[in-house]
């Protein structure tokens, strides 16, 4: 798979139904980071008139995940990513259009090359950042993903 927008969309309508049905869209797509859109809405409400958590968590995860995909497929290797923790925090009603960012390529690209060089199971911590239309941070979220080889 190509990693476009487009093509990611379609993917998560397929293999992530609830983060497509949620309203949550990859935006852009680079090497060193990549951006997720969700709009507050009627779908992805908490009863406080805001954005429930868990929308935040599955975009926030939407935009380390992706970075950790296009990395294993530039790689030509088989390597399996999965989460083992993760942590939140929320700074403001998360409300209107939320953008979240990850640009931890650096970290992510030590990790792929210590993986492939020694064979040795990798764990990183990758950051997401939920930004309002005024500037705001909404929410943070750290993702505790782990990297392993397969024959």
């Amino acid at each position: 798979m190509k990693f476009t927008p487009s093509k990611l969309n379609t993917f998560t309508f397929f293999k992530l139904p609830s983060v497509w049905w949620c309203g949550i869209r990859v935006t852009k797509i680079e090497n060193i980071f990549c951006e997720v859109k969700v709009v507050h809405r009627w779908i992805n409400q908490n009863p406080f008139k805001s954005m429930f958590w868990a929308v935040q968590g599955m975009a926030a995860e939407l935009t380390t995940g992706v970075l950790i995909m296009q990395a294993i497929k530039n790689s030509k290797r088989k390597i399996s990513m999965l989460v083992l923790n993760n942590r939140a925090n929320f700074s403001k009603k998360a409300k209107g259009k939320i953008l979240f960012e990850c640009n931890e390529n650096q970290i992510l690209s030590k990790a792929m090359n210590q993986l492939l060089e020694t064979q040795v199971p990798q764990t990183i911590w990758l950051t997401s950042k939920g930004v309002d239309q005024n500037g705001d941070i909404v929410s943070t979220f750290e993702f505790e993903w782990t990297l392993l080889l397969k024959n």
